[in-house]
C-alpha cells in the first residue's frame, strides 16, 4: 500500500470517527459518563471525610469496591435521570432532536436531577460522620422542622470547601454537556423521499432502502441496550435469581459495613427506602417452635429475683442523653482519660447507682431511641418511629405506669412536633408534652440556642420545677439536645468547662454539669427521694476518639445506668444490655406483675432468656447480634462471629463456634419482630396452658450452646 493510500485510509478513518463522535448516541453516552465521573468524585470526597471511620483500603479491595460503586451509581442514574435517558435515546429524526426547545428541555432534565443527585451524595460525606448511615427517606421527615433550613445553611457554612467542590462539579457538567451541539444520525439518508415502486430497477434506491432498514435496526438496538442497562442497573443483574437492588447488596462487595456504606449512592438510598415496605422473613413455619426459641411476650409472674420490686411505687424519670458515648466517661473507659473525663457528674451517680458497663444503642439516630427505651421496640430496619405501623396500642413503660395511676410527661427543649418525638410519646401512653413553646411562654425566648431549642441547663431545671408541681406517682422523660451538632454552648459556660479534643466534648461536659446541678437543686424535694432515675444515651457521638469506638460494637457503646437517691440500687452489671432492655428491667424493679410486650429482656428477673440483643447493621438487611462473648454479623445467615476485642473483624470464629444455636435465635428474633410490626401487634399474647406445654417440650428437647 502506497503512502497516498495510507493517508486516504487514515483520513477516512478519522472522518468516520469524527462522524461517530458527533452522533446523538455518542454525545448522550458522553453526558452519562460525565455523571459517573462526578459520582466518583463525590465518593472520593466521602472517603476523605470519613477515612478515620472507614479505615484503610487494601489494594486487593479496590476492584471489588469499584464494581460495587459502579453498580449503585448506575442505579442512582437510572432512577434520577430516567426522563433524560428516554429523551436522549428514543428514536427520532435529527430535525426534532436539534430543535432549540427540545434541546433546552433536555438540558434542564439533565442538569437539575444531576445537581440534586450530586448534592445528596456530597451531603452524605458530612451526614455519615454524624450518624454512621447514608441519608435515606427517613431524613425527608426532618424537613417538617422549622429549623431545617437554618441547619442546612450552617452545614454549608461549616463545610464551605465542599460547597466549592460541588459548584465546580456542576460547572464542569454544564461545560462538558455541549449544549449547542448539533447531532446527526450514524446512518445518513438523502433528503429525497423513498419511492418503493422505483426500488426494483434502481440500484441507488435499493441502497437507500438498505440504509433505511439499517438505521431503524440500529435504533432498535440502541433502545434494547438502554432497556438492558436500566434493567441490569435497577435489578442488580440479569438472572432470574436477581431482584431489585437493595441497600444490603453493598455487602456483596466487602465484609466491612463501613466500606459497604461508602459503596452506596444517593438518591438510590432515598428512593429505595421511600415505601418502607416491611417483608417478614419466614424462617420457621411452626409457631410453637418459633415461640420456644424466642417470644416477645413477657409474664413477670414466672420469675422473681431479689431485685424484683426494689423500686415499687417509685416515681420514674428517664433521661435520654443526646450523643453520650461510653468513651466520654472516665468511669466506663478510664484508659482514655487522665483526669475526670467529660461526665464527672454522671460518673458520680454511676458510682452510687447501678451501672450497665456494656450498654449498647440499638440504632444510630435519635429518632430510633424513644421507641427502644420507652417501649422496648428497637429499629432493626427502618426507624420504627417513622413507620405507619408504629401507630398502634402498645404495652410501653409509660402506658403501663399510666394505667396504674401515674401522671406521665415528656420534656423536649425543641419546638413541639420536632423529630416526631411528641407524636410517639402519645402513642407510648405519655399524656403531657412540654416543649420549647411551653418554656418560652413562661421565661421568654432568651434561652434559645439558635439551632435546636432551649439550652439543656435551663430546660432540665424547668423540668424539675414542673415535677415539683406534679402529683405522685409520676413518670417523666426528657430528651436533651445541647450535645448535638453544631456543638455550641452558652458563652458564659465556655471558659468554665474543658474544651477536650473533639467538638463534642465541651457540650457533653455542659449537659453533664446541667444534670449535676439539677440533682443538687432538687435533692431535698420529697418526690426526688422517691424516684428511680434512668440515664441512657440515644446513640454514640459523631465525634469519636478511640479506634474501637468507630467499629462494631464500640460504635454503639453508650452511657446507661439507673440511680435511686437512697442507694437501693448499687453495683455494676457487666453483661450485655441494650436500650430495649431498659423498659423490661425497670418494670421488674418496680414489681410489675402485668404481662407485657417487649423485644428486650428484664436483665434481673428473666434468667430463661439469653443474654443477647440485636442492633442495626448500618445497611438495610444487615444486623449485628451482641452476646456476652461475641458479636455476630447476620444478613439472612451468619456471615461472621468475632470476639469483642476483634472490632476490626480479623479473626472469624465461625469454624470454631457452633453457629446453629445463635442462627436459630437471631432468625426467631427477626421473624417475631417483623411479624408483630406488620400485624401492628405490640401487646403480649394471652397465655394458653396447652400451647405452653408444647413449647416447654420443644425447649426441653433443644440443647443450648455452651
Amino acid at each position: 500500500m502506497s503512502k497516498v493510500d495510507i493517508e486516504r485510509v487514515w483520513m477516512a478513518l478519522r472522518q468516520r470517527s469524527c462522524q461517530l463522535l458527533n452522533t446523538r448516541i455518542a454525545i448522550s453516552i458522553w453526558r452519562v459518563m460525565m455523571l459517573y465521573v462526578a459520582l466518583s468524585i463525590c465518593r472520593a470526597t466521602f472517603y476523605y471525610y470519613n477515612a478515620d471511620i472507614i479505615g484503610d483500603i487494601a489494594s486487593d479491595e479496590v476492584w471489588m469496591l469499584f464494581k460495587g460503586a459502579m453498580q449503585f451509581d448506575s442505579a442512582s442514574i437510572c432512577y434520577t435521570m430516567s426522563l433524560f435517558l428516554l429523551m436522549s435515546f428514543v428514536p427520532m429524526s435529527d430535525r426534532v432532536w436539534n430543535k432549540r426547545l427540545y434541546q433546552r428541555i433536555l438540558f434542564w432534565l439533565y442538569i437539575i436531577p444531576a445537581a440534586i443527585m450530586l448534592a445528596a451524595n456530597m451531603g452524605d460525606a458530612v451526614y455519615f460522620h454524624y450518624t454512621g448511615k447514608r441519608c435515606s427517606a427517613e431524613e425527608i421527615f426532618f424537613a417538617e422542622n422549622s429549623n431545617t433550613l437554618g441547619l442546612m445553611f450552617r452545614f454549608m457554612w461549616e463545610n464551605w470547601h465542599l460547597v466549592i467542590v460541588y459548584g465546580l462539579i456542576i460547572a464542569a457538567l454544564v461545560f462538558g454537556y455541549r449544549r449547542r451541539f448539533k447531532a446527526h444520525d450514524m446512518i445518513q439518508l438523502p433528503d429525497e423521499p423513498l419511492r418503493l415502486r422505483e426500488v426494483r430497477n434502481n440500484h441507488n434506491m435499493r441502497r437507500r432502502l438498505g440504509m433505511t432498514v439499517a438505521k431503524y435496526l440500529l435504533q432498535m438496538v440502541v433502545v434494547c441496550l438502554l432497556a438492558l442497562y436500566a434493567i441490569g442497573s435497577i435489578r442488580g443483574g440479569y438472572t432470574r435469581m436477581t431482584r431489585p437492588l437493595t441497600l444490603s447488596n453493598a455487602m456483596l462487595y466487602t465484609t466491612d459495613t463501613n466500606k459497604g456504606v461508602m459503596i452506596l449512592s444517593n438518591p438510590f438510598c432515598i428512593i429505595r427506602t421511600i415505601s418502607n415496605h416491611i417483608e417478614v422473613p419466614r424462617y420457621f413455619d411452626n409457631e410453637e417452635e418459633l415461640e420456644s426459641i424466642y417470644t416477645p411476650s413477657h409474664y413477670p409472674e414466672d420469675y422473681h429475683s431479689e431485685m424484683f420490686g426494689k423500686c415499687e411505687d417509685c416515681n420514674v424519670v428517664v433521661f435520654i442523653l443526646e450523643s453520650f458515648s461510653a468513651e466520654h466517661s472516665a468511669l466506663l473507659m478510664p484508659e482514655l482519660h487522665s483526669g475526670e473525663g467529660y461526665t464527672p457528674n454522671l460518673d458520680h451517680l454511676m458510682r452510687d447507682g447501678l451501672v450497665f458497663s456494656r450498654c449498647y444503642a440499638n440504632g444510630m439516630t435519635s429518632i430510633m431511641a424513644p421507641p427502644s427505651v420507652w417501649s422496648s421496640m428497637p429499629s432493626l430496619g427502618h426507624s420504627f418511629l417513622l413507620l405507619s405501623e408504629s401507630i398502634a396500642d402498645c404495652s410501653s413503660l409509660p402506658r403501663i405506669l399510666g394505667n396504674k395511676g401515674y401522671n406521665t410527661a415528656f420534656f423536649n427543649g425543641s419546638e413541639s412536633g420536632s423529630m416526631g418525638f411528641g407524636a410517639y410519646a402519645h402513642i407510648a401512653g405519655i399524656e403531657h408534652l412540654y416543649s420549647m413553646e411551653n418554656y418560652e411562654s413562661r421565661y421568654g425566648n432568651g434561652d434559645f440556642d439558635g439551632q435546636w431549642g432551649i439550652w439543656d441547663e435551663q430546660f432540665i431545671k424547668y423540668m424539675g420545677e414542673e415535677l415539683c408541681s406534679f402529683g405522685e406517682p409520676f413518670f417523666a422523660s426528657i430528651f436533651t439536645i445541647t450535645s448535638h451538632h453544631p456543638f455550641v454552648i452558652p458563652d458564659h459556660a465556655k471558659a468554665e468547662l474543658p474544651t477536650g479534643t473533639t467538638k463534642a466534648h465541651q457540650p457533653i461536659a455542659y449537659t453533664d454539669r446541667a444534670i449535676g446541678r439539677f440533682m443538687e437543686r432538687f435533692k431535698d424535694e420529697a418526690w426526688f427521694k422517691n424516684t428511680l432515675f434512668i440515664f441512657v444515651a440515644d446513640h454514640v457521638s459523631s465525634e469519636r476518639v478511640a479506634d474501637k469506638s468507630r467499629h462494631t460494637p464500640g460504635v454503639n457503646h453508650i452511657v446507661g445506668f439507673m440511680y435511686h437517691p437512697d442507694g437501693r440500687l448499687r453495683g455494676s452489671y457487666d453483661h450485655v444490655v441494650s436500650q430495649a432492655d431498659i423498659m423490661p428491667t425497670a418494670l421488674g424493679l418496680m414489681g410489675n406483675n402485668e404481662p407485657y410486650f417487649a423485644m428486650g429482656r428484664d436483665v434481673f428477673n428473666e434468667p430463661q432468656r439469653e443474654i443477647f440483643t440485636m442492633i442495626n447493621g448500618g445497611i438495610e438487611g444487615t444486623y449485628v447480634a451482641l452476646t456476652d462473648q461475641y458479636f455476630i454479623d447476620f444478613n439472612g445467615s451468619i456471615t461472621g462471629i468475632f470476639d469483642y476485642t476483634d472490632y476490626l473483624r480479623q479473626n472469624n470464629l465461625m469454624d470454631s463456634v457452633d453457629t446453629k444455636y445463635w442462627d436459630r435465635l437471631i432468625k426467631a428474633h427477626l421473624q417475631q419482630y417483623y411479624t408483630h410490626i406488620v400485624n401492628r401487634d405490640y401487646l403480649p399474647a394471652e397465655r394458653d396452658e396447652e400451647k405452653e406445654e408444647v413449647v416447654k417440650m420443644i425447649e426441653e428437647n433443644t440443647t443450648p450452646i455452651e
